[in-house]
């Protein structure tokens, strides 16, 4: 089974599915890439960021972009840091049990449990998100009740941490996010910001 190219970085797991927002899981990769070549923790870089799919056939996200999984979900490397992105194609995995039931045992162990925009409806499907702090796009909060009315959406941040559950609103906002992810982490994000040109849009409620 392959693994994390250095054996003490995080693995940062990141779902791509047809029709999935592009902004979405492409923001976050490159956070955590650049974070991983900015930010040596000798010896060892911090991230380690990989794809993976339902399959690993290509896949086609919004707009026609196509890329290619590198693992599948349920035969991928253990991951530190599991991120589901959203898209119109996350109706679908609403109805995926296999997937759903994944989450649900990742939940249990990864060190964080992150989405972007109607990512957190796939979570609310899980029943990840009972009791817990939330935020999703701004179209999505009504369907997000439905899913989960055990939820607490928090309308207006851009995203929000709850322990060891990250969400963030839609699509850019997956970038200030995954930012934030690497500060509470690592503990620095001035080169990754400088070599990413970013304006970092710091609302959400993240613990400092």
């Amino acid at each position: 089974m392959p693994i994390a190219q250095q054996s003490n970085s995080r693995n940062v797991a990141i779902l791509v599915f047809d029709e999935v927002e592009v902004l979405d899981f492409a923001g976050p990769f490159e956070v955590f890439s650049v974070a991983g070549s900015e930010l040596p923790a000798a010896p060892y870089a911090p991230f380690f960021p990989y794809l993976i799919g339902l399959n690993t056939q290509p896949v086609q996200a919004r707009g026609g972009f196509v890329v290619q999984p590198r693992y599948r979900f349920d035969d991928a490397p253990a991951p530190d840091v599991l991120l589901i992105p959203g898209g119109n194609g996350t109706r679908r995995l609403l109805k995926h049990p296999a997937l759903l039931q994944w989450l649900r045992e990742q939940a249990a162990r990864v060190e964080v449990l992150a989405s972007v925009c109607t990512g957190a409806l796939v979570l609310g499907a899980s029943g990840l998100l009972d009791g817990r702090r939330v935020c999703t796009h701004h179209q999505a909060y009504e369907r997000l009740r439905e899913l989960a009315p055990g939820a607490l959406p928090q309308e207006g941040r851009r995203f929000v941490q709850d322990g060891a559950l990250w969400t963030s609103g839609g699509i850019s906002a997956g970038i200030d996010m995954s930012l934030a992810l690497v500060q509470a982490l690592v503990g620095d994000t001035a080169p990754v910001r400088a070599e990413m040109e970013w304006m970092w849009v710091d609302q959400g409620d993240a613990a400092a």
